[in-house]
């Protein structure tokens, strides 16, 4: 971050905001990199409950550019925004604001930033069987992401909240000709998904600080030749991880999708290209690796 001496009138902000947000590494991310490329913006992390008045309060600030939604905000997001892009809004979620013209503008970076990190750790997508658990606004970017981008041969979504899974199936299915399968996750529907699938993505908070020694998934449904990638990013290595490790599986930790995505939020906040090294070092650090 810069110095109080360095920031002026003229300095821009941007900003995380959810609930809770004390365990975002996105102002170090950030900040880092503002420094790294010398520009005069300072990011910062607010708690918010009123989503309504926290944008609003973003488009009347002069220098308020940019922000990063998180958990629970980037479905309701949508709806305080003044534009989006049809593919934007056909996911029904978004992580990153962009204030332009005094216009409130979404996207999700989420989804992209997920693929990435999949194709980076050599992970095949087409023709595989992919297994979401959750349906909140990170599992719909990720699974929009997948079935447009990409040629799976079925994606299955697992979630407890009965209506976010079959608001996201139901929009998934009116997007793709790809298989689209949902259940209520228990004990017997993720035992029976994990029977057939590939790829394993957990777009739920189980797992994150502090609950650390908590995992979504029972060791013992592994199978041989999964691969395991878990959003989570703090603990870097969550017990879903390390469980997958200890039975010999690939596993992708979630820093990789969350450095990604905040490449992207990065280069649409300031028109700058992002210095991705620099930022992913900062996160490591922070996570003391």
């Amino acid at each position: 971050m810069q110095s109080l001496k360095g920031i002026s009138t003229n300095t821009r902000l941007c900003a995380v905001i959810g609930n809770p947000i004390s365990h975002s590494l996105s102002p170090a991310i950030h900040n880092a990199a503002f420094k790294e490329k010398g520009l005069d913006f300072v990011y910062v992390a607010f708690c918010v409950e009123d989503l309504k008045n926290a944008l609003a309060g973003m488009k009347a600030l002069d220098n308020f550019t940019g922000m990063s939604v998180t958990i629970p905000h980037k479905i309701e997001a949508l709806k305080y925004v003044d534009e989006v892009s049809d593919i934007d809004r056909q996911i029904g979620s978004i992580n990153t604001i962009v204030k332009e013209n005094n216009k409130l503008i979404g996207l999700s970076t989420d989804g992209p930033g997920a693929v990435k990190a999949l194709v980076d750790a050599g992970a095949e997508i087409n023709n595989k069987n992919i297994l979401i658990l959750g349906s909140g606004g990170a599992a719909r970017a990720i699974s929009f992401s997948l079935v447009i981008k990409s040629k799976p041969s079925e994606l299955t979504i697992l979630d407890i909240n009965n209506k976010l899974l079959d608001g996201l199936s139901n929009d998934l299915k009116n997007a793709s000709k790809i298989s689209i399968k949902s259940n209520i996750l228990s004990d017997n529907v993720l035992k029976e998904s994990m029977e057939k699938a590939n790829i394993i993505i957990n777009c739920t908070p189980v797992g994150m600080h502090p609950d650390i020694n908590k995992s979504v998934i029972p060791k013992e449904l592994f199978k041989t030749g999964q691969i395991i990638f878990d959003i989570v990013y703090t603990p870097f290595e969550t017990k879903l991880l390390s469980d997958a490790k200890s039975c010999g599986l690939k596993i992708i930790h979630g820093v990789e999708m969350f450095v990604n995505q905040a490449v992207l939020q990065f280069e649409r906040f300031t028109g700058s290209k992002a210095p991705e090294k620099v930022m992913k070092n900062i996160v490591m650090e922070h996570l003391n690796l």
